[in-house]
């Protein structure tokens, strides 16, 4: 049973880390839920955003020059205000609650992205504070920070590149604050392998396969992964 649980962990590593090179985000929202089931609450979330940071690294070099800092500071900005906030108020917590509720973070994340809702109240400035600080709070519960960033980066309308370059530069800085806020957990040599062969997969695929191609499958992946972690945990 942990032999194939660790499998699948490493196969959330890999397809998360293309997703992650390929479209700017979807390395937590794949990687997080097997990592939890494999590793407990605790230690999956810090390995989750140790590996997540990691994931962006090497994409960044490639997009990050299309970054606009501006508009990656007015989500950076709430997030890491509460951040270490949110850490320490669930410093107490149970952590047989931990998982359900990252579980939960994530089908509900990946059912509003799906669903293709539109917000105009999202574009304004309190739409970028309640991203951020919702991003925050999924982090740190279950390293699935991305749904709220990916539903603000959707009303954005952003270029491809843009999108890539602005995802890759909030979550490195995000998932390096919220690894500070929980702790580290260093991955081990088959998790960051799986990393290497999926970064390397997902940036040769990045010009080949449609972003929206992809980022269909990863969504379908994710709800199936967060059904798998509420219902494991509990």
């Amino acid at each position: 049973m942990t032999d194939g649980v660790h499998l699948l962990a490493l196969a959330g590593v890999l397809f998360g880390a293309v997703a992650q090179s390929a479209t700017g985000m979807g390395f937590s929202l794949l990687a997080a839920p097997a990592l939890v089931l494999y590793l407990g609450p605790q230690q999956g979330v810090a390995t989750t955003v140790v590996l997540a940071t990691l994931s962006s690294a090497l994409p960044f070099l490639r997009d990050g020059r299309h970054a606009r800092p501006r508009e990656v500071l007015r989500l950076l900005v709430p997030t890491l205000l509460c951040t270490p906030l949110i850490a320490l108020a669930l410093r107490g917590v149970d952590t047989r609650w931990l998982a359900p509720a990252a579980g939960a973070g994530v089908v509900v994340g990946v059912c509003v992205l799906a669903s293709g809702v539109r917000w105009k109240w999202l574009r304004r400035p309190q739409g970028a504070v309640a991203a951020g600080a919702a991003s925050a709070l999924l982090n740190v519960v279950g390293g699935v920070g991305g749904p709220p960033i990916g539903l603000y980066a959707a009303h954005a309308d952003w270029e491809p590149a843009v999108t890539r370059g602005n995802l890759h530069s909030f979550f490195i800085v995000q998932n390096c604050a919220t690894a500070l806020a929980v702790g580290i957990a260093l991955p081990g040599p088959s998790e960051l392998v799986a990393l290497a062969l999926g970064t390397a997969c997902g940036m040769l695929l990045a010009p080949r396969v449609p972003t929206k191609t992809l980022r269909t499958a990863v969504l379908a992946v994710s709800l199936l992964g967060g059904i798998g972690l509420v219902g494991g945990a509990v």
